[in-house]
């Protein structure tokens, strides 16, 4: 319960005190208030005291997820926070040792990567709340080492032993089974295109030319559009959709639906630790292996970064090795 008492002409402390907790106490100077109020420097924190970081959490993916590439998806990230212990608080007296708890904690379920999206969103958050709802808020995320990706996947599709399907012919036979029928084409043009999954889900007709071998992407991941060359086989596999002047190649089919399909049809396949997104790893190693040269590969991916496509590009040592003689 807190009480609060006159200290002085222009001093006033409050006082809060709780079982299993000890005491806490802060004297405001009115008069120093009333100055910043007189001089228009005084900033309220009324709003950041009364808040709870799961409201925060609410607002941001109802108006500022909306706004993002890949909104569905991300849109479970501030929901599952919202859940959390900590979203129960109020965001004023969130410091960066809670946020370093949660980082701590939430490390030993899943990978850094997973944790530093995870914190990214949080970080973004603060920083909306403070510049552009007019929360007087400090951002704790600041305040901490953010998890580093030292182990950045490199898995690529097997061959198997001798006498054993390869993980490719295994993965194409359980597509051809899938009961998402778009699941066989989509896996195949991945690996001949090296095109993102909400790339290729976003695919359109009209932005495709057949005779000249070229899909145009009118908007990516990184803000930039970009024409795909297209191999003999990604035509051949386009030529088998059913075809109009416009509209999706793949009506109604989400990134969700693929990413659900995918994971089904791994576990029947009996491939294990494969993601939708290591396939875009394997079309990129693919590419120089065929012999094209990182600026070339670049063109074709769509890396801005040239340093972040060699997180892409997993060559075998073998051969390198009959590369060099």
């Amino acid at each position: 319960m807190a009480t609060f008492r006159k200290r002085g002409p222009y001093q006033w402390q409050a006082q809060a005190r709780k079982k299993g907790h000890p005491p806490q106490s802060k004297t405001f100077n009115t008069r120093e208030v009333e100055y910043e109020m007189d001089r228009g420097i005084f900033v309220s924190r009324a709003e950041a005291e009364s808040t709870t970081l799961k409201e925060l959490l609410d607002r941001y993916r109802e108006e500022i997820t909306p706004l993002k590439k890949g909104a569905a998806s991300e849109a479970i990230r501030p929901r599952a926070l919202a859940r959390l212990p900590l979203a129960q608080r109020i965001v004023a007296g969130i410091r960066g040792v809670d946020i370093a708890r949660y980082r701590d904690s939430r490390l030993k379920k899943v990978t850094p990567a997973t944790v530093k999206r995870d914190l990214v969103i949080l970080s973004h958050l603060f920083e909306v709340a403070r510049k552009e709802w007019g929360i007087h808020v400090h951002n704790p995320v600041k305040d901490i080492k953010l998890p580093s990706n030292n182990n950045p996947r490199d898995r690529r599709l097997q061959a198997g032993l001798p006498g054993e399907k390869s993980e490719e012919t295994r993965l194409m036979e359980a597509c051809r089974d899938a009961r998402n029928p778009y699941l066989l084409p989509i896996v195949r043009l991945a690996l001949e295109t090296a095109m993102r999954q909400g790339e290729l889900v976003s695919l359109r007709w009209e932005h495709i030319d057949l005779n000249r071998r070229i899909a145009h992407l009118p908007d990516t991941k990184n803000g930039k559009s970009r024409t795909v060359p297209l191999s003999s086989t990604a035509i051949h596999i386009l030529r088998a959709q059913p075809r109009s002047l416009h509209g999706p190649v793949f009506p109604g089919l989400t990134t969700e639906a693929v990413k659900r399909a995918f994971r089904h049809t791994t576990r029947r396949a009996g491939i294990e630790n494969l993601r939708f997104h290591d396939l875009r790893h394997e079309a990129t190693t693919r590419l120089f292996e065929k012999g094209l040269n990182i600026m070339e590969v670049a063109s074709i991916t769509g890396h801005k970064d040239l340093r972040m496509l060699r997180r892409y590009t997993h060559l075998k040592a073998e051969d390198l090795a009959r590369k060099l003689g």
